[in-house]
């Protein structure tokens, strides 16, 4: 499987989802938490998905407690906190594992197609990269999800295009969006 299309992951209600659903479409898929510093991204992810939505952009929404336990509620609860609290009207999917043995085949994909190259340089990006090194390990290595808010961009073609941390800038985010998007 080497498109993202080869994919399908379960929404909220249950119902088994295929991303080819998607085909055609450039898409941006986050693993995000609730109780997370970088949870206000949710309000920059729903400006950039109202202004490009129209051009092809599917925003896909994937809550994950792995990082911090900062996603402890049940899909129902989460999806009432974001669209209570954000607005959000990007689809958002049931609750997954992005990392170990129980990770998500989508995200096992995602790992195995991209690259971690470090956390930007930003003060968010420097406690973030200490926290881990501290940790050791599994956290540091290798190309896994880090942590909350990291984001992929998936071309029309259904290839990975890039990987962003939860530290790079958003205003970045959007212009390789709409490059991807033409």
């Amino acid at each position: 499987m080497d498109k993202v299309y080869d994919y399908s992951v379960k929404a909220q209600n249950g119902e088994t989802v295929p991303l080819a659903k998607y085909r055609g479409k450039v898409l941006l898929i986050v693993n995000t938490a609730t109780g997370c510093g970088f949870t206000p991204q949710y309000e920059d992810l729903q400006a950039i998905y109202e202004k490009l939505q129209k051009d092809g952009l599917e925003i896909l929404d994937f809550p994950c407690n792995q990082f911090g336990g900062q996603a402890p509620g049940g899909d129902e609860e989460i999806h009432s906190f974001c669209t209570g609290r954000f607005g959000i009207t990007f689809p958002q999917f049931s609750k997954i594992d992005v990392i170990g043995e129980n990770a998500d085949p989508l995200y096992q994909w995602l790992e195995k197609n991209s690259v971690f190259r470090g956390f930007d340089k930003n003060p968010s990006g420097a406690m973030l990269a200490r926290m881990l090194k501290k940790q050791g390990g599994e956290a540091w290595q290798g190309n896994s999800v880090k942590w909350n808010f990291t984001k992929f961009l998936v071309g029309r073609d259904g290839t990975l295009i890039e990987r962003f941390e939860p530290t790079t800038s958003l205003k970045k985010v959007e212009k390789r969006i709409r490059e991807a998007l033409g």
